[in-house]
């Protein structure tokens, strides 16, 4: 993606380089009040974020055939889907937001990744009628609850709506499964209504302004990655460029809420998603974790989580959240306990550094206290109840012993 031209506004304080979401502003004001002006619907913000364009006929069936979700029904205006891709093994190697307008099919994926989604797409395409293309001059802007209308409406008055996804976080989609079988609370994301307004890279300054001035309540303002981010942790929401690894399945993340259509047809990756979600429990589960926020001092991502003295996962994000304090999302091992006393190590990396640094001194560890979103017991709700062919185990013993 572009560089975001909100990053030239005077209020604007960038994110440190190398940051994830270096190319968009990390806050204009105090990133606590922004997170409940987004709350409030009063705010919007700027995601870090690459698109890629799929024309011709065969677009939706194509990328349907590669992909997690059934996007043959997409409609204009209809919302769009999410979907994600994965390799042979079932590894995720893509997310992507997608809307369809009946010409053109935009993928959104994580910044930076917008190239090789482009280059794995051309790769695949054999002789079928359609065509991939990077779209530098698309950016992407987002709002919670009634702001996602208010944007719409400031992006339509300016004149650069290009298209608009609703999140379906953390509902479960048609064809989706939830893993919080056993997980006896209300999902911390339910109050989470988040809406992406793709628009006109160069007149995102415009859109924006149209966002402030509209409205009658007065308060709107512009929020920053920081507080996007921490109510993304506090929904349990997954990315990609967080808590995806060389080794994730859908299941560890809670993905199949959303991302994944159970009952399509083949695609490469299908075979690991049903047999985990019909025979193998996950090997890891993604939880929030509440941090103790005493110390002051913050885990970096990719920090080690321990069980006493045994390394049992690793932090995929980190925030501190308006009433929260300090959060993270982590991987856990699986058959970590949900009530078990956790501890993060802090590293004397400084924030700039800490996103590339290899290795630091460990200063500090500090208490975390576990919030599931993925269900220790490691089924979904449309697991069977009982491991398939359990039965026959026995059946084939019994026969053993009497021949």
């Amino acid at each position: 993606m572009r560089r975001s031209p909100l990053l030239d506004r005077s209020d604007a304080v960038a994110n440190p380089a190398g940051d994830l979401d270096a190319a968009v502003p990390a806050r204009y004001d105090d990133p606590l009040r922004e997170q409940n002006a987004l709350v409030d619907g009063r705010a919007a913000t700027a995601l870090a974020r690459d698109v890629v364009a799929v024309t011709g006929p065969d677009r939706l069936s194509w990328l349907t055939s590669l992909s997690s979700q059934d996007l043959t029904g997409l409609l204009p205006g209809d919302g769009g889907v999410e979907a994600l891709l994965l390799d042979a093994q079932g590894h995720i190697t893509h997310a992507l937001v997608c809307v369809d307008d009946g010409e053109v099919l935009l993928l959104v994926t994580e910044v930076g990744r917008g190239r090789a989604l482009a280059e794995f797409l051309q790769s695949m395409r054999f002789m079928l009628r359609v065509e991939v293309t990077v779209r530098e001059d698309v950016a992407v802007l987002a709002a919670l609850g009634e702001g996602g209308a208010a944007l719409e409406e400031a992006a339509w008055a300016a004149g650069a709506h290009v298209a608009t996804w609703r999140d379906p976080w953390p509902g479960v989609a048609e064809g989706g499964t939830s893993y919080d079988v056993g997980v006896d609370r209300e999902h911390p994301g339910a109050g989470y209504q988040a809406t992406w307004v793709l628009v006109a890279a160069e007149a995102v300054g415009e859109v924006a302004q149209a966002f402030l001035a509209g409205g009658v309540a007065p308060g709107r303002c512009l929020a920053g990655s920081l507080a996007w981010e921490a109510l993304r942790v506090e929904a349990g929401r997954p990315r990609w460029g967080r808590e995806v690894d060389a080794r994730a399945i859908p299941h560890e993340l809670d993905w199949l809420r959303t991302a994944v259509h159970l009952n399509k047809g083949c695609y490469p990756g299908q075979e690991t998603v049903a047999r985990t979600l019909n025979l193998g429990r996950p090997p890891r589960r993604l939880t929030i974790l509440q941090l103790d926020g005493f110390t002051g001092q913050l885990p970096a991502p990719g920090a080690s989580v321990y069980l006493g003295e045994r390394i049992v996962g690793a932090v995929t994000s980190v925030v501190r959240h308006v009433d929260y304090g300090p959060m993270a999302l982590a991987l856990l091992r699986r058959g970590v306990p949900a009530d078990a006393p956790l501890t993060v190590e802090v590293t004397d990396a400084d924030a700039e550094e800490a996103a590339t640094a290899a290795s630091e001194e460990v200063v500090t560890r500090v208490a975390a206290a576990q919030e599931p979103l993925v269900s220790p017991e490691g089924r979904a709700q449309a697991s069977p109840s009982e491991r398939p062919g359990a039965g026959l185990r026995g059946v084939s013993l019994h026969r053993d012993r009497h021949q």
